[in-house]
């Protein structure tokens, strides 16, 4: 394993870092990150995200301590997102994220990359690593509870494949593996819209540190995204809920807002190249921030 001495302009030298892969019980050292960032993954998180692609996860060693880490995930030849982009506050401003970056970088080649920014961070991914802004998202917090609407099914009972084909057109890339574990996942539950056989969107709630997440939630029309949201947040009565809205979809804000559910923060959507060509009028809910 290569040694690297690390040198940032505004601190001091840094040697005996080393970077690299993590191992699959060392993902859930990036969650109890994310979590002491206040991120609040779920509960299963370590294992859902660590398998979408095991070789995009990466660990800073100093000394043979964790300082540090952050995710690359390879979804095709085209598209990667990073994430989960976290260095311990003692040992920050030490050029420490900056080798990790560049890390995920080679791990992700050619690709086009997304991520979501946290806002101070916005011009540093502009300036260091040339990202473009594209939109805001917005987390919203709410409460859990209320009837489930008529003409529910489960995600389970509708073909895959099918499911597939219709994720596809909200998110950069077909992502089956993922998908199928995560709409799967222990402390659940997930929700389909069909009408003639047709899907006109789904959604997924899981349990997290504090309350369940809201992601993704696709659909063809408010009406149905608010049938989806409904059945979702009924799922799980008086339990914080949480849902993340890309900001240009007035009728995503319109829902969430509706539904008495207050902003607690934004991130920033960038990419290395052009935004993808998806229907984001459709996503009424983001999957999740590490991941896109």
């Amino acid at each position: 394993m290569r040694i690297l001495t690390v040198m940032d302009k505004n601190s001091e030298t840094i040697k005996n870092l080393k970077i690299r892969k993590m191992s699959r019980e060392e993902a859930e050292f990036a969650i109890e990150m994310a979590a002491a960032e206040g991120w609040n993954p779920g509960v299963h998180d370590g294992e859902l995200f660590y398998e979408a692609d095991p070789e995009g996860f990466f660990i800073a060693e100093l000394e043979g301590k964790p300082a540090g880490c952050a995710s690359a995930v390879v979804y095709d030849n085209d598209f990667g997102f990073l994430g989960l982009y976290v260095v311990k506050p003692e040992f920050q401003k030490k050029g420490i994220g900056m080798k990790l970056t560049e890390k995920c970088l080679e791990h992700l080649g050619d690709r086009n990359i997304g991520l979501d920014g946290v806002v101070e961070n916005e011009e540093k991914y502009q300036k260091a690593m040339k990202f473009k802004s594209s939109y805001s998202n917005l987390r919203y917090q709410g409460k859990g509870g209320g009837e489930t609407p008529d003409g529910m099914v489960k995600v389970s009972e509708v073909p895959f494949g099918k499911l597939l084909e219709y994720d596809r057109r909200m998110f950069p890339a077909l992502r089956p593996g993922f998908l199928k574990k995560w709409i799967n996942q222990p402390d659940s539950y997930a929700f389909a819209t069909l009408e003639a056989g047709d899907l006109k969107g789904y959604g997924v709630i899981r349990k997290c540190r504090v309350g369940y997440k809201i992601g993704p939630l696709f659909a063809n029309d408010q009406g149905t995204a608010e049938k989806i949201f409904r059945a979702l947040k009924a799922s799980v009565p008086g339990e914080f809920i949480y849902l993340d809205v890309p900001e240009p979809n007035k009728k995503a804000v319109e829902m969430a807002e509706k539904y008495n559910m207050n902003v607690m923060f934004r991130t920033i959507r960038m990419y290395s190249r052009k935004e993808p060509d998806i229907e984001l009028d459709k996503v009424y809910g983001v999957t999740s921030f590490e991941l896109g």
